[in-house]
């Protein structure tokens, strides 16, 4: 799995529910294409990128400032599980090893240094993403920034590294393109007569009923959906967008 090519997506913890959006689409894009998805678990854009990923076919890299047996943060326990059932949990450090403050930003030269590429979502002006975008350049690996509400502080760190030279994201594919690697085509893509559209708004527990598909299926079709624009999700329930 390290043999892949791997991309780092990091960002802030309180993110928007956009930047909650994007990070959670760029790694089910990135991962659908064979990429890696490097992130560190925490709360929200590196949870959000995890569990975009394992909503693919494809692989997601968790890298813990703490030991791999300390469930941090505890609300991601379930995450971190999923994510060693199909993927893989690294850590520097010793079973039984406490997370402290000082460990997250060696724990964030680890994620950069396993990727060709690390992506900023959101960050505030002194935040642990910025941290592994610094080494990331110091690596001479790119990093991309989604840009972001001037007005808003959320976006300030991310909206700084464009300032610096980083390059704009605004698709998986600006990524997938400057490392060589073929982005879905449209015919690889869900079309617009898929039947679970019709069913629309549901929650994939009421679609997993009414098809009497496998839940997998239901939510490998609707991470599918997603990923090509024709449904959004919010509150837990699909909604048609074409």
């Amino acid at each position: 799995m390290l043999a892949q090519t791997a991309v780092a997506i990091v960002g802030a913890r309180a993110c928007s529910p956009y930047g909650a959006q994007v990070a959670r689409m760029l790694g089910r894009e990135l991962a659908s294409a064979g990429v890696a998805v490097v992130s560190g678990l925490a709360r929200g854009i590196d949870g959000e990128a995890h569990r975009g990923a394992l909503e693919t076919n494809g692989h997601t890299v968790a890298v813990l400032g703490c030991g791999i047996d300390r469930d941090y943060p505890a609300t991601h326990a379930t995450l971190a599980q999923s994510i060693g059932e199909r993927s893989l949990i690294v850590s520097e450090y010793e079973p039984g090893v406490e997370p402290a403050p000082w460990r997250f930003p060696a724990r964030n030269r680890i994620i950069a240094g396993l990727c060709a590429a690390t992506i900023v979502v959101e960050a505030r002006e002194r935040s642990g993403a910025l941290i592994t975008a610094d080494f990331a350049l110091e690596e001479g690996r790119e990093v991309f920034a989604v840009p972001g509400e001037i007005t808003s502080a959320l976006s300030a760190g991310a909206n700084a590294l464009l300032r610096l030279g980083a390059t704009p994201l605004t698709a998986a594919a600006d990524v997938l393109e400057s490392l060589g690697i073929e982005p879905l085509t449209e015919d690889d893509r869900p079309t617009a007569d898929n039947p679970l559209l019709d069913l629309l708004p549901a929650t994939a527990d009421e679609l997993v009923r009414t098809t009497g598909l496998a839940v997998g299926e239901v939510i490998a079709a609707l991470a599918e959906l997603d990923v090509a624009g024709l449904v959004a999700e919010g509150d837990g329930i699909y909604r048609r967008l074409a």
